[in-house]
């Protein structure tokens, strides 16, 4: 059953077919420690702090914020989705070449974690997240 995008429910989703997919991919090649700061959330208090970590070689997405983070990423709700969800490296260039993203720390970390191409198992859980999202 689909759940909105970032929600409780949807973050348990995802954490459930990451956690499928563990150790079955090649392990993410660069590690980033990322706080992600998402705006305008249509629910909650309007915003909401997550970070990602890929120091084990598997991504981590948790609710909250890491201290010794390499950086910050700032956008709004629907751009993060079309990013997160849609996969769309286009969306992403085209908000932040329109200030819709904000990165503050090592924003070569993000560059390099862009360029790593998706693996086959990548985008099938890619693919399975998707279908848990409304």
């Amino acid at each position: 059953m689909p759940h909105p995008f970032l929600s409780d429910e949807w973050l348990v989703e995802v954490k459930a077919i990451r956690q499928k997919y563990a150790g079955k991919g090649a392990p993410i090649g660069h590690k980033v420690k990322m706080n992600q700061v998402i705006t305008a959330v249509p629910f909650g208090d309007g915003e909401l702090k997550l970070y990602m970590d890929t120091s084990s070689g598997e991504i981590v997405l948790e609710k909250g914020v890491l201290d010794d983070a390499d950086l910050t990423v700032t956008t709004d709700y629907e751009t993060a989705r079309k990013i997160f969800v849609d996969q769309d490296p286009q969306a992403g260039m085209q908000a932040f070449m329109a200030g819709k993203v904000k990165v503050q720390g090592d924003m070569m970390k993000l560059m390099q974690l862009q360029a790593t191409p998706p693996d086959d198992t990548a985008k099938q859980a890619a693919e399975e997240i998707k279908s848990v999202t409304e």
